[in-house]
């Protein structure tokens, strides 16, 4: 049994032999565990006007402007959203995803040609756990949702998948090289130890 860090639901996962009912009876055995953990997660924060965000690092405020007709964009420290305001959630992801694909893409290429490595392809996605894996054959997959972390976290997140390039474990030579592409290692593991989880809560819906 697990909570969902986005948006606090307790999945249950049965042995293939298991019945429904002595899942169920698990379950309820656990009320007391179940609640602790609901009182831990941080309030959702969907994205709505006024909700400030801190975009790598820079804060944004969220502004809902009906006259905006462009693309949701950067206004000083505001981030502008035209359109319905139904659409405003859509419209701000999509923006933070371009950002997310804009960054890391940049970053990913940079750190694989220190090691003379070709990433095949690379893939921004909305994961529930991993902010990011490496599949065989080279290709990368980052969640959006770093783009809302400090940089060096996304620094390190990035040079952790890139290491995965040349080495598909998690040994000691491993982290020799996560080192050799980034300095932020020790410092993002405990941002996210902390506040990863708090990442999954931003325009939950």
């Amino acid at each position: 049994m697990r909570a969902d860090p986005r948006d606090g639901a307790i999945i249950l996962v049965l042995p293939r032999r298991a019945t429904l009912a002595a899942g169920l009876g698990f379950a309820r055995s656990q009320v007391s565990w179940i609640r602790g953990h609901l009182a831990r997660l941080s309030p959702p924060l969907p994205f709505a006007p006024g909700l400030a965000l801190s975009v790598l690092g820079t804060p944004l405020v969220i502004r809902h402007d009906p006259t905006h007709r462009g693309a949701t964009c950067r206004d000083g420290d505001h981030l502008r959203v035209g359109g319905d305001p139904q659409s405003l959630p859509r419209r701000v992801r999509d923006f933070l995803r371009a950002e997310a694909r804009r960054v890391i893409v940049a970053v990913a290429i940079a750190k694989a040609r220190r090691i003379d490595r070709t990433i095949a392809a690379l893939r921004i996605v909305d994961t529930r756990s991993r902010w990011g894996s490496c599949a065989i054959g080279g290709r990368l997959s980052f969640s959006w949702r770093l783009v809302l972390a400090p940089a060096a976290v996304l620094d390190y997140v990035v040079a952790h998948e890139v290491a995965h390039l040349v080495h598909h474990d998690h040994g000691a030579r491993f982290w020799l090289l996560v080192d050799r592409l980034t300095d932020q290692r020790s410092q993002a593991q405990i941002w996210l130890r902390r506040h990863g989880t708090d990442l999954l809560r931003i325009g939950a819906r």
